[in-house]
């Protein structure tokens, strides 16, 4: 029931209509307002947040190793010395005549070097034969009387004791002889060591006597040395293998040998011998290298450095140090797998070559090794890599690693 004053029914339906459709722009328009300021905050959060995630992966470089040579060659100190090396002594008593060769002389074997003068020894061999003279005409006189009674015993006009007694006097007459005959020649044969010979073709490289010098053979007092004699057409050179490369150092090899008074020259040699132990104090492999040296260049005495090449046991691999990582697990290297993932090996090394460093366990040829790998790099990390370098240090583009 409507009274005179109360609207007409049509009209407030009318207004109820308009103020909800106010009500619904409103909220239209706070929303509006609200998604205008909200969504470029999400979008700014949401780029940051893709922007920092990427910026936390390392961008790395890597290289594919490269194969080492199938010969090592390592360089070990060693002495020179001469293939035969001998002190010449005397062998009689008496004093130096006549000296012949002095030092850095070439010689050959059977060359005459000095003469001593021995007359205690000439004298004593004239003595001897004196009494080889002596039982000689004893053993004559003897071996008569022994045939006299040998025919008289026939007739029986000796004794059998006789001619026993004729016929041994005889044999030990004959035995002085030869008592006689020895040392007559043993005497003619320390007369003969008088002169001194050189024992082998070779240099001299010390006289240690003069005319005059009282020699001794060293029968009551220690012999001095007259001279020394070196055969240095042919060096021997002894080095010690360490015993990591000793099952490599066989007879046959090459070697090469440096001086530093021959700068940029080598010296070809081989190892002819091992001494097919190892020294339990150093750890080392006795090897001799021999060396020609017919142009006498090479001293014996002196030091220098053998170049072995060695044959490598295992296929061995070249890298930089700086691709290197230490840490406790001990010595590795990172590489990066399935395009984008790192991942931290152990290797072994071989020798060390300054800027490089040979590998010789723990990689393959076709590995893509980090170089100069973050300090926090750990297996499994997402890393994007800049570009490769090929086994000779070629470079190119590489695809980057999609987070």
């Amino acid at each position: 029931m409507s009274g005179p004053g109360a609207p007409p029914h049509g009209v407030g339906q009318a207004q109820s209509k308009h103020g909800a459709l106010i009500a619904v722009v409103a909220l239209l328009i706070v929303a509006a307002v609200v998604i205008a300021g909200v969504l470029p905050r999400l979008k700014a959060r949401a780029a940051l947040k893709t922007s920092t995630y990427e910026n936390s992966i390392p961008t790395v470089q890597v290289i594919r190793p490269k194969m080492g040579a199938p010969q090592t060659e390592i360089v070990l100190p060693g002495n020179a010395e001469a293939f035969k090396d001998s002190p010449i002594y005397a062998r009689t008593n008496g004093y130096l005549k006549n000296w012949y060769v002095d030092i850095g002389a070439q010689v050959k074997a059977g060359q005459l070097l000095a003469d001593i003068e021995t007359p205690e020894v000439d004298q004593q061999l004239d003595q001897a034969r004196a009494d080889l003279n002596t039982a000689e005409a004893n053993m004559q006189l003897s071996q008569i009387t022994a045939e006299r009674y040998q025919g008289l015993a026939q007739s029986d006009s000796v004794s059998k004791q006789d001619v026993d007694n004729a016929t041994s006097d005889f044999a030990a007459k004959k035995a002085m002889v030869a008592s006689a005959q020895s040392n007559v020649k043993r005497l003619e044969e320390l007369q003969s060591f008088e002169k001194i010979y050189a024992p082998f073709d070779g240099v001299i490289t010390a006289r240690n006597t003069d005319i005059g010098h009282l020699i001794n053979s060293g029968a009551g007092s220690p012999a001095t040395e007259l001279f020394h004699i070196a055969a240095v057409r042919t060096l021997r050179v002894y080095v010690n293998v360490p015993q990591q490369y000793s099952a490599s150092a066989k007879p046959g090899l090459t070697a090469d040998l440096t001086l530093e008074e021959f700068p940029g020259r080598r010296f070809k040699g081989t190892l002819v011998r091992t001494a097919d132990a190892i020294d339990p104090a150093s750890r080392t492999l006795l090897v001799e290298v021999d060396v020609d040296n017919q142009t006498g260049e090479l001293l014996p005495g002196a030091y220098v450095q053998v170049h072995l090449k060695v044959p490598s046991g295992s296929p061995a691999y070249i890298l930089p140090v700086s691709a290197l990582i230490f840490r406790s697990a001990g010595l590795q290297a990172g590489l990066v797998q399935n395009g984008n993932k790192a991942q931290l090996v152990s290797i072994t090394l071989g020798r060390d070559m300054g800027n490089e460093v040979e590998v010789v366990s723990g990689l393959n040829a076709g590995d893509s090794v980090i170089v100069n790998p973050p300090d926090s790099l750990i297996s499994g990390e997402t890393v994007r890599v800049a570009q490769e370098s090929g086994p000779e240090g070629q470079t190119g583009d590489a695809a980057h690693a999609e987070p």
